[in-house]
């Protein structure tokens, strides 16, 4: 097993917040809060690969207008008439268009386990791509902070949870969701964004436990 990297670990943390804020409305906050430059560094202590979309995440969204971001965001993720990229983890998991699918509530009950609690002001169901990377970030932070502590009973229920949320819930959706992405999305910081995402989500899955 690896020895544990406080300095990568640290980096996933940032990685996945980092990652949820670009499902959301892209606006001016992107640029003004240094998002991509942040972006970058994480993924570079982490891997050179994940690093190279990272930086094309940035050069996209430096070369693109945001009102042409916005349009794309919104036939994405929004429609109307319907969003031609859900993102949803129930849309892809059961292969059904309704939300709050069986699926909803078994990561609903994953989020409680965890101690996670949605903001009341965000009005989006809790299967959003967004709050699952949220969500990851959680049990990251948890799971590093416990290691750090010595206590290593509880990193590795940490663990044990972070894997049953990646095989049953992430990790088996954003194939299908990024593919869906790539397909439609007009603008080249979409496209870059579905990549490094099902990227990251799919080294988070063939990380072997740290000691």
């Amino acid at each position: 097993m690896p020895e544990y990297d406080p300095d990568k670990a640290s980096a996933r943390e940032d990685l996945c917040r980092f990652l949820a804020a670009c499902y959301y409305e892209p606006d001016d906050a992107f640029a003004e809060e240094h998002l991509f430059e942040s972006m970058l560094a994480a993924a570079g202590r982490i891997d050179a690969d994940l690093a190279a979309c990272a930086r094309r995440l940035g050069q996209a969204f430096a070369g693109q207008d945001l009102q042409t971001l916005l349009v794309d965001y919104t036939k994405l993720f929004l429609g109307p008439p319907e969003a031609l990229a859900k993102p949803y983890g129930s849309c892809w998991l059961s292969g059904e268009a309704g939300l709050m699918q069986d699926s909803t509530m078994l990561v609903l009950a994953l989020y409680h386990e965890a101690g996670f609690e949605i903001d009341e002001e965000f009005m989006e169901v809790p299967d959003h791509v967004a709050v699952e990377l949220e969500f990851l970030y959680l049990l990251t932070f948890r799971q590093n902070e416990a290691h750090r502590a010595g206590l290593a009973e509880v990193s590795a229920a940490w663990e044990q949870l972070q894997g049953v949320f990646l095989r049953e819930h992430l990790g088996k959706s954003i194939g299908p969701f990024a593919a869906a992405v790539k397909q439609h999305a007009e603008t080249a910081f979409y496209r870059e964004l579905a990549q490094l995402t099902e990227r990251f989500v799919r080294m988070e899955m063939s990380l072997p436990a740290p000691h």
